[in-house]
């Protein structure tokens, strides 16, 4: 749980119903959030980073077929039976970790019709409680964690809804949905005036791009239902919150100075990999060494 004032949401919802496609052959039979960064699968951080903000519940948006997404969430007593009469404790409570971190719920997205309309398929899980709701992709893996938490409190300062953003070099900006903002007297808290998909570096009208961490107020869904759909019949979320911005709501970006990994592709997923591997004290430093020797080998 967040520390006690922070004002962190309820209800953190995780849209998960994409096929995965990148990672074939693997996910035509295991779904890509359950692909594991070291041993552990990516969902089981997310959803460790939606509790330690507060979270009390998980709404996981699936596609059809894709429901054992949430299956890694529920206690295994067989198996944790069988451990602890083995005495294998460490690997007992890693088994028991998911389980325990958080409430995990489905709702069901039949047809992939964008990212604004995977959120508004988890609104009818919400309730009276509910005046916000945080949103977290899993392919975009934040660290250090906790940029929810400080979402929280410039929510809680300035009203509406708070999104996340990096600072990227221009020279890679148009990848991204990149910000149009003023500045605030906090020099990592901008407010948002609008957003433009994938700018080409010259027109970007800042450095700023969106990373997958929104805590969006409960407007939003209102939004989602009077937003007109894009091509292929798609809702995008930004075209929800570029609506609340016209109608004065106010949005903030949360500038996260820290690094992220892209797990929607292989190339990524092997680098946070390797990363946490290289900081675990077991598996680290034989790795280090395997590498550094590797390196040499390429490039004599």
């Amino acid at each position: 749980m967040g520390p006690v004032g922070y004002g962190a949401v309820r209800t953190a919802i995780v849209p998960a119903a994409g096929l995965g496609t990148r990672f074939l052959p693997t996910t035509k039979t295991v779904p890509k959030e359950l692909l594991p960064v070291v041993d552990t699968p990516a969902i089981e951080y997310v959803a460790a980073e939606a509790a330690q903000a507060g979270a009390q519940r998980l709404v996981l948006v699936v596609s059809p077929g894709k429901e054992s997404v949430a299956a890694h969430f529920d206690p295994n007593p067989d198996l944790e039976a069988g451990l602890r009469g083995h005495g294998k404790e460490a690997l007992l409570a890693k088994v028991r970790r998911a389980p325990e971190l958080i409430g995990v719920e489905v709702a069901v997205q039949d047809k992939p019709l964008g990212l604004g309309h995977a959120v508004g398929c988890a609104e009818p899980l919400l309730d009276d409680s509910d005046d916000a709701v945080a949103v977290l992709l899993p392919d975009d893996f934040v660290l250090p964690t906790g940029v929810l938490i400080t979402m929280a409190v410039i929510r809680q300062r300035y009203g509406g809804s708070v999104l996340c953003a990096f600072d990227v070099p221009r020279e890679q900006i148009s990848a991204y949905g990149v910000f149009t903002v003023d500045d605030t007297d906090e020099p990592d808290v901008k407010r948002v005036r609008g957003m433009v998909e994938k700018p080409a570096p010259e027109a970007a009208p800042s450095t700023f791009a969106a990373a997958g961490r929104y805590l969006l107020d409960r407007a939003v869904f209102d939004a989602l239902h009077r937003i007109a759909p894009g091509s292929g019949g798609e809702l995008q979320l930004t075209d929800a919150i570029a609506l609340l911005i016209d109608e004065g709501h106010p949005v903030h970006v949360v500038v996260h100075r820290g690094e992220r990994h892209d797990l929607g592709n292989p190339g990524g997923l092997l680098r946070a990999s390797v990363d946490f591997a290289l900081k675990d004290p077991e598996i680290g430093p034989e790795l280090r060494s395997w590498l550094l020797n590797r390196l040499e080998q390429e490039n004599p």
